[in-house]
């Protein structure tokens, strides 16, 4: 009987590589001639960040920063879901953004039915923040790590322990 191969699929994002992105943006903003005299600040505080600045055109700005840096640096930007923003103490605005790690149960279910859905000969089982993929033919395998890359899911998807 053939050995079955199967891989995982999660949504994780490199905490490391989210607080280089602060600091390089955070460095930015200070430079930047356009922030002159402004209170803008990125803070991350447990699984959250906290953008602050005067208005809401400035905030736009370091959202833009904040993006363009964690682009470099390979974070999924779809993981981040922006609140609505806020008024803050001193007549700026702040905005909280959650950086969403691990597939909750409606993605999961979602995932699990676009798959099925395909016709591949592959199982699909939900383990808690994760999904794992098992077949018997590497090659349907591939034809769903294909299938998920080409369909628009709101959150970033990578495929891990490929055996």
């Amino acid at each position: 009987m053939a050995k079955e191969a199967s891989f995982d699929i999660v949504s994780e994002m490199n905490m490391e590589e989210i607080k280089n992105s602060i600091q390089l943006a955070t460095k930015e903003i200070a430079n930047r001639f356009d922030f002159k005299g402004t209170i803008s600040e990125i803070k991350l505080e447990k699984e959250k960040l906290v953008l602050i600045s005067d208005d809401d055109f400035k905030l736009e700005q370091v959202k833009d920063v904040l993006s363009n840096k964690l682009v470099k640096r390979g974070v999924p930007t779809r993981n981040l879901h922006y609140s609505a923003t806020e008024k803050a103490f001193g007549g700026n605005v702040r905005q909280f953004a959650d950086l969403i790690n691990g597939i909750d149960k409606e993605h999961a279910k979602t995932i699990t039915q676009l798959i099925k859905k395909s016709g591949i000969k592959v199982k699909t089982q939900i383990q808690d923040d994760q999904i794992r993929v098992t077949g018997k033919n590497r090659d349907d395998l591939q034809q769903v790590i294909a299938l998920l890359r080409d369909t628009d899911l709101p959150i970033d998807l990578q495929f891990i322990n490929y055996r």
